[in-house]
């Protein structure tokens, strides 16, 4: 069965084959490099994809004739892309001419051929081993269908995501090149070196600093196919950066950033399960949101904070208590992120008594299931920084 992005590999590389049939230097390097080149366009966008194969496929002036000639016969008309418009074959001379008609020619035998040379497959397998990583591989895969072998294989590709944190203006000013308010102080001080005039000025702005951030992780029975890995994140996250917190509710609320001070994600593991009582047990939504608003909130944990909860909203106590909290919740805290597993499902509809009841007070509502959502959820947290807002009840990212 053939990986997804097996067809558009093979017809790169048969492509490849077809500009080394006319005499341009194509190897698996560069086949490989426009295969990952690929990743940064849009496919449906054909001068996008023009101008890709150009860059990673002709590396001298003189072979751009003989590559508008193949890629006009091999991906369609050179009038629908889009892009500048090479000279004819009259204008280029007779052998550029000659040469541009054996490369059509060649082109449509190889259109017609039912598979590409054994040169362009080889090329073709070696792009697609090396250009779909783990990354790739496991971004679709739900993580209830993880084992020990794509956990190890998802480690470094959380750490990186987890990297991201939502960023906000500090009281305290720091010196800039310009655009702030004048720093009077330092600007009279460099005025001291021109005899006293203020030729130069200097300038002060507000610092960029992270802003707290703190996740509550479900870690019932119902949230067990997904609490490994999203274990896996917040400890990534806690040691990515400061401010950052790590707790965990069932049945009653736990606090997880102290046992995240190692670096080995398995030791970090090990410490967390000897530290939740109610790991795989109830789940009591309402009264874990209490807890932390009556101790941690006052503490300053809540406010101006962004608050991330991982749950899929399965409330076995009472609602009302759970739409209370989640409103006292929301109004101390900068925004209020909710990420459920159930929600990758694209029939799903947060219908349930926990979810209705949280769902009004939610900033940002999305999917947590597979490394995409994670990288969905990086992109919102670090979007918070931008200043962008998003109207509470509303489901979806930022």
């Amino acid at each position: 069965m053939n990986a997804p992005g097996d067809a558009i590999v093979r017809r790169i590389a048969t492509f490849g084959g077809l500009l080394r049939h006319a005499g341009v230097e194509v190897g698996p390097g560069r086949v490989l490099g426009a295969v990952q080149a690929l990743q940064a366009i849009e496919l449906g966008q054909r001068d996008q994809l023009y101008w890709a194969l150009r860059c990673t496929l002709v590396a001298r002036r003189e072979q751009l004739p003989v590559f508008d000639a193949a890629f006009a016969a091999f991906w369609g008309a050179e009038g629908s892309l889009g892009v500048p418009t090479r000279p004819s074959p009259r204008e280029r001379g007779e052998d550029d001419a000659a040469t541009a008609e054996t490369v059509v020619q060649a082109a449509r035998r190889t259109l017609g051929a039912e598979e590409a040379p054994d040169e362009s497959a080889e090329a073709a397998d070696r792009a697609r081993s090396t250009a779909w990583s783990p990354d790739e591989r496991l971004a679709e895969l739900d993580f209830a269908h993880y084992g020990e072998e794509e956990l190890r294989e998802a480690r470094a590709v959380i750490a990186r995501i987890a990297g991201a944190v939502p960023l906000r203006r500090s009281r305290r000013q720091a010196p800039c090149s310009a655009g702030g308010t004048l720093d009077a102080r330092r600007t009279m001080r460099a005025a001291m070196r021109t005899e006293g005039h203020p030729l130069e000025r200097r300038w002060r702005a507000a610092k960029i600093v992270p802003r707290r951030l703190t996740f509550l992780l479900d870690v019932s029975g119902s949230m067990e196919p997904y609490a490994r890995a999203c274990v896996m994140f917040l400890h990534a996250a806690v040691r990515a950066a400061p401010n950052v917190e790590a707790m965990t509710f069932g049945t009653r609320l736990t606090r997880l950033t102290p046992h995240f001070g190692v670096r080995d994600p398995e030791r970090a593991l090990a410490q967390a399960a000897r530290a939740v009582p109610d790991w795989s047990g109830g789940t009591r939504i309402g009264e874990s949101l209490k807890a932390f608003n009556d101790g941690w909130g006052r503490r300053g944990l809540t406010r101006g904070a962004v608050i991330v909860i991982v749950s899929d909203g399965w409330e076995r106590g009472d609602t009302g208590l759970l739409g209370g909290e989640m409103q006292r919740l929301a109004r101390m805290a900068h925004k209020v992120v909710w990420v459920n597993p159930v929600a990758g499902d694209p029939d799903y509809e947060p219908t349930a008594g926990g979810m209705a009841a949280a769902l009004p007070w939610i900033d940002v509502f999305l999917p947590g299931h597979n490394l995409r959502s994670l990288q969905g959820l990086a992109d919102a947290l670090a979007a918070i920084g931008d200043g962008r807002r998003t109207s509470r009840g509303r489901v979806g990212a930022l």
